[in-house]
């Protein structure tokens, strides 16, 4: 078993100690500015927890497939925020906000193609597994992308589609990540599938917690606009339930004009009314405690020691504490 602090150690120099190719500057230098301002860095600490609780150092053959995944994730977001026009990202510019759209999206691409070249580093006893799970999990993410986009054009959605988009955009990256530990560690298919439904069930409290913090949050801390959701007329998993629970004017307010400063504050707080109207900041912290906590029955089913099952308690109570 590997220690929390020792992951902690192997994320910070995983990062702090990133390369990417020096030339051309205007192609590279977004990567290099993305990773710099940070994140939680969610995907890779995953990873490397799972494959510490079966192994007991780590080689570059797990940290650099870690790091693809925090870099495709990354690749993601750059391409997010150019489609969501989100001006910041953890409190910093967005790419395409800071350079252009068009590097936004080259720089974007050529960092997808650097998480396979890290990912690919995977040993090669398993490196055709690996691949197989991340080039489905990069589908998949694409998918739920897509289905994000969809529904801005159509009127509410129900909870079963809105949880299979995110299923399919937020959990299926970080259930892939926690497999990919325990594969790479040489963890047996069974405790493979229970570390992916883990994951896979904290990926979907983590993007509730992030759709309920972009109403409810700390902007200093949740590191962009609150209430982009609500400007940007999102299908959050907050409007999706404040229709379920019957809110009344939901769709009128979501469609008001914010265009001025002054009619984006006013269109944000009609829709808060509307959700203290129905309760809505209760409804979602119950859904990530109970998502969260079926997240952790997933990984009771997995065979490890006491301090395994407690290191993974630990990453999900960090991963959505807040929000609940």
């Amino acid at each position: 078993m590997i220690t929390e602090s020792a992951i902690d150690k192997a994320v910070k120099d995983l990062f702090q100690n990133i390369e990417f190719q020096a030339e051309p500057t205007g192609l590279y230098d977004p990567l290099r500015y993305m990773v710099s301002i940070g994140g939680k860095r969610i995907r890779p600490r995953l990873c490397l927890t799972t494959y510490g609780i079966y192994a007991q150092e780590f080689t570059p053959s797990v940290l650099q497939p870690a790091a693809g995944l925090e870099v495709f994730h990354t690749f993601t977001l750059i391409h997010d925020d150019i489609m969501d026009r989100s001006p910041l990202r953890r409190g910093h510019d967005t790419v395409w906000k800071k350079w252009n759209e068009d590097t936004a999206i080259l720089s974007g691409d050529v960092m997808c193609i650097d998480a396979y070249k890290r990912v690919a580093q995977a040993p090669a006893a398993v490196l055709p597994q690996v691949l197989e799970l991340f080039s489905r999990t990069a589908a998949q993410v694409c998918d739920g992308q897509q289905l994000d986009m969809d529904f801005e054009q159509c009127g509410m959605v129900p909870m079963d589609a809105y949880m299979k988009m995110i299923g399919l955009k937020t959990g299926e990256l970080i259930a892939c990540a926690a497999q990919m530990g325990a594969l790479i560690a040489g963890a047996d298919a069974h405790n493979q599938q229970c570390l992916y439904d883990y994951g896979y069930e904290l990926g979907l409290a983590f993007q509730v917690a992030d759709d309920y913090l972009d109403a409810y949050g700390d902007q200093k801390v949740f590191g962009k606009p609150i209430g982009g959701d609500i400007l940007n007329e999102k299908k959050s998993w907050l409007t999706v339930k404040a229709k379920e629970l019957g809110a009344k004017g939901l769709e009128e307010a979501l469609a008001a004009p914010a265009v001025t400063e002054g009619q984006k504050q006013d269109k944000i707080d009609r829709v808060m009314d509307i959700y203290e109207g129905v309760g809505i900041a209760k409804a979602a912290r119950e859904a990530i405690g109970r998502l969260s906590g079926s997240a952790i029955e997933k990984a009771s089913a997995a065979s490890m020691d006491a301090s395994g099952f407690e290191a993974l308690k630990n990453f999900a109570d960090s991963l959505v504490g807040r929000a609940k």
